[in-house]
């Protein structure tokens, strides 16, 4: 996350801007969404951990992680969204997770990434013990990787057990066509892909799609990797932004994402405990309408 991201935090009004997020988390319940396949309820607002939990041997910079995830759980999260490719993410969390004693709290999802059916039950034991956990809640194929041998594998898993939910990814926009043609194929529980005031792609097929066939959908990559900070650098939030309790530009991105129906949850990333304030902000208020999305997009959109 860049840190041009500070100064983007405005009074909306008395209420928005001097009262803690605390004391309005304690007020108004967080905003969840269900999973269509089993009615589930989870929190709107989870965090992914692409190299902000990338951490390696630095003792330091895993230790600075702890109150990042704290902050996260005090704030009504739960989803964590990691993969084998995150480097040592995975390894990470399971130290915090322990450290913090919150495996029983954490909606734990990650991904299989390697080709080759024995490889990927490798792997996803490796991850599954990397984070201590008995069983993944959501078990995905990275980037559609080898994603109908994988989908096998995971199908039998969810049947014995071994996992709770299981689906497919992309991001950064891209194989959306092989992904919706699984979407037709295939029974999933979840998908994953980019979907931000930045990238709306995905509002003409795969999320339309999704809510016909009934899966859940993450949306990643939310602030399009930080960009959407600099796109709005030096402009004051709209007047719009106190009528659904934002009180800076990441609360605005979030709630415009979880605000689609077809939309469960979305995953922004960061390494600081300030910036994961500020995102589970958007976990509780009002969400904008469908009229109120479009002033959004306009005013995003305006030069």
């Amino acid at each position: 996350m860049r840190s041009a991201r500070r100064h983007f935090i405005r009074a909306v009004g008395a209420a928005a801007a001097l009262a803690p997020l605390g004391a309005l988390a304690q007020a108004r319940a967080p905003i969840t969404r269900r999973i269509p396949s089993s009615g589930e309820t989870i929190p709107a607002i989870g965090v992914g951990t692409w190299l902000t939990f990338d951490a390696g041997a630095d003792r330091q910079r895993r230790a600075a992680l702890a109150p990042v995830l704290q902050t996260f759980f005090e704030r009504g999260g739960a989803m964590i969204d990691s993969s084998p490719m995150y480097g040592s993410s995975e390894e990470v969390i399971g130290e915090l997770l322990a450290k913090l004693g919150k495996r029983g709290a954490a909606f734990a999802a990650t991904k299989v990434w390697v080709i080759g059916r024995g490889a990927g039950i490798g792997q996803m034991e490796a991850s599954r013990k990397l984070w201590g956990v008995e069983r993944f809640d959501l078990l995905q194929v990275h980037n559609l990787v080898d994603w109908e041998g994988h989908l096998r594998t995971l199908k039998a898993w969810k049947a014995e057990g071994r996992v709770r939910y299981i689906g497919l990814t992309t991001s950064h926009g891209r194989r959306h066509a092989e992904l919706e043609r699984a979407m037709k194929l295939e029974s999933l529980d979840f998908v994953q892909f980019t979907y931000s005031l930045a990238d709306r792609d995905a509002e003409s097929r795969l999320l339309p799609l999704a809510a016909e066939r009934g899966i859940a959908v993450i949306a990643n990559r939310p602030f399009d990797g930080g960009d959407l900070f600099d796109r709005v650098r030096g402009r004051r939030l709209p007047g719009w932004a106190p009528e659904i309790g934002c009180a800076n530009w990441a609360q605005a991105f979030l709630k415009f994402i979880v605000s689609h129906p077809a939309v469960t949850c979305t995953i922004p990333a960061t390494s600081r405990a300030d910036h994961m304030l500020e995102n589970m902000g958007a976990l509780y208020g009002r969400l904008p309408d469908a009229a109120m999305r479009r002033r959004m997009a306009r005013d995003f959109e305006a030069p």
